[in-house]
């Protein structure tokens, strides 16, 4: 599916989950219900030909859909304190970390909202700033 045209970004969203239909499309569908639990503001987007987008006051994080992971990428995750130590990849970068969950992977549920609120608290911050509010 190149999701060009096919409808609003949430509706792309779930028409990727379902076309997965395996572990993949599970872990992206959790992924994403726990980012909407961190910020119920989030606002889902659709980009680069079929790429799940969450952002507020910016980007927060992608979720790419790979043979054997699903990589959830924070635009300006080295930014972020990590403290349950979720990223595991792209870490040499200067602004991008990302974590891949690959089958069978637990998700610390609260550490990776706590992820998504510091992505949004540096969001908002940064917007504040760069807008002269």
């Amino acid at each position: 599916m190149d999701g060009e045209g096919g409808g609003t970004p949430s509706q792309l969203i779930d028409a990727r989950i379902q076309e997965l239909d395996d572990w993949r499309g599970e872990t992206l569908d959790r992924i994403r219900r726990l980012i909407h639990q961190a910020d119920p503001d989030v606002v889902e987007e659709w980009k680069w030909r079929g790429v799940p987008v969450w952002s507020h006051a910016g980007m927060i994080c992608t979720g790419e859909t790979y043979k054997s992971a699903v990589k959830v990428t924070f635009a300006k995750g080295a930014s972020l304190a990590d403290p349950a130590s979720l990223f595991n990849s792209s870490l040499e970068g200067n602004t991008r970390r990302a974590i891949d969950f690959h089958e069978g992977d637990a998700v610390d549920e609260e550490a990776l909202k706590a992820l998504v609120h510091a992505a949004v608290a540096l969001n908002t911050s940064s917007a504040g700033t760069r807008r002269g509010k």
